[in-house]
């Protein structure tokens, strides 16, 4: 019998692309995934250390995992990830742990789990060139119709607020081949949507050693021309670099879906800059007007950060008028949450109290809500393609899948099966579903 390895992933798209290659490596070396913690020889969390919160989680499963660890000798536990990689010898320390494995670290798995008779395991070297693309992901998603394709690695913007950059490094590009060929595999096994993965996709460039550079827009034409059936979509844009050429490339195919995720966190100037976010606010909405233009049924979605250092009333004003002014589809909200080592921490004051930020969060939150209602209420009567993601969660009587823009519905179940595409008519809505006939 071989063993088996149960990993829970938290946080990021990319962290649960990540556990798909963790699985595959270790898939290598005889392990077979478990979703039973009490039956595993091999225990994992692939963590997040973008908020405080975040980590509090893995410390809590840490306690768990122990259990597991004292009851039954043998078990191996390890931390992988972001809080890996940031928090390194902390983790070690608690006698908890028998391996620590940062993000660029998951191949040296097999060595590591062999060493581990020699005394507790630590790989947190970070790279300038692993992207592992030539690893097949075993594929962890319920419903085989959406994969998750990541086609970078890390992040160069230096944001003052974020982790990232430490804890996965530099950018890399992966080569565009590996990527097609990824997403030719997934399609043949029958899924019909894959997620283009970055800390920011709109820098992704692969400099071809014959001279023939591949830029995101030319990556994100050749998976669309996979099939008209296979759904594209993209994640995350920063608003400096998104192009017109991604724009007009998205306009040229209709397999592409018709949302973007473009964080704005601050509608405030001052705040932007504090935050090192390399656009204004006029400059985030002339790339809105841009991308209108030219797909004017787009839906946009985007991050904010509520109470970031030395926010003003006034401020937190100027970011509800932007969220009014944009009209956003969905949003991600939080308040500020001090990362340590970043710029930020090191050179502003965390000086927003807890319930101001609270507060501020909640209002975006009230407005955003009320713009999501309304956004959906614009879609009442409106005929739809649906991919088909499963039975509801709520109601198994119902069918739910999501639009091109990436709004959900849900509508009455029939002999459809996940995978298919189904046209619906919208007859109701709340703020975050659209509820849907057969057409």
């Amino acid at each position: 019998m071989g063993k088996k390895v149960y990993i829970e992933t938290y946080g990021c798209q990319m962290n649960v692309a990540d556990t798909e290659v963790i699985f595959s490596i270790l898939a290598k070396e005889g392990y077979s995934r478990t979703s039973e913690i009490g039956e595993a020889d091999l225990i994992m969390a692939n963590t997040c250390s973008v908020r405080d919160n975040a980590e509090q989680r893995i410390w809590g499963r840490i306690a768990v995992f122990d259990k597991e660890r004292e009851s039954r000798p043998g078990v191996v536990v390890g931390i992988l990830g972001c809080m890996a990689e940031r928090l390194k010898d902390k983790l070690l320390d608690t006698g908890k742990i028998d391996l620590v494995a940062g993000p660029d670290a998951y191949r040296a798995l097999p060595r590591m789990l062999r060493d581990i008779s020699e005394g507790p395991q630590i790989e947190v070297m970070l790279s300038r060139s692993e992207t592992y693309d030539d690893i097949i992901p075993v594929r962890t998603d319920r419903n085989g119709v959406s994969a998750f394709i990541s086609i970078m690695r890390g992040c160069n913007n230096v944001c003052s607020y974020c982790v990232v950059p430490y804890t996965r490094g530099a950018e890399r590009s992966r080569d565009p081949k590996t990527i097609v060929r990824e997403a030719c595999d997934v399609f043949s096994k029958g899924y019909r949507e894959v997620t283009l993965l970055g800390q920011n996709v709109d820098s992704y460039l692969w400099k071809d050693p014959d001279g023939n550079d591949v830029g995101f827009a030319a990556l994100l034409g050749a998976v669309a021309e996979i099939s008209p059936l296979l759904r594209v979509r993209f994640s995350t844009s920063n608003p400096q670099d998104i192009s017109e050429e991604v724009i007009r490339t998205m306009a040229a195919h209709p397999n592409i879906c018709r949302h973007i995720h473009l964080p704005v966190q601050s509608g405030s100037d001052p705040v932007l800059e504090r935050m090192r976010r390399r656009y204004t606010r006029e400059g985030y909405l002339e790339k809105v007007s841009m991308i209108r233009s030219v797909l004017p049924d787009i839906c946009l979605s985007t991050d904010v950060i509520a109470g970031f250092c030395g926010e003003t009333e006034e401020d937190h004003r100027l970011t509800l008028s932007l969220f009014s002014e944009v009209g956003f589809d969905a949003a991600f909200m939080f308040r500020y949450s001090e990362r340590p080592g970043t710029l930020a921490a090191r050179k502003y004051a965390d000086d927003v109290p807890e319930e101001v930020k609270i507060r501020r969060l909640n209002e975006i939150i009230e407005l955003q809500n009320s713009l999501s209602l309304e956004s959906n209420r614009r879609d009442v009567g409106k005929r739809f393609e649906v991919l088909v993601e499963g039975p509801s969660k709520r109601n198994g009587d119902e069918f739910c899948g999501r639009t091109t823009g990436n709004k959900m519905c849900v509508f009455p179940a029939s002999s459809l099966k996940a995978g298919d595409y189904v046209d619906v008519v919208v007859r109701d809505c709340t703020s975050a579903t659209l509820f849907c006939d057969l057409a």
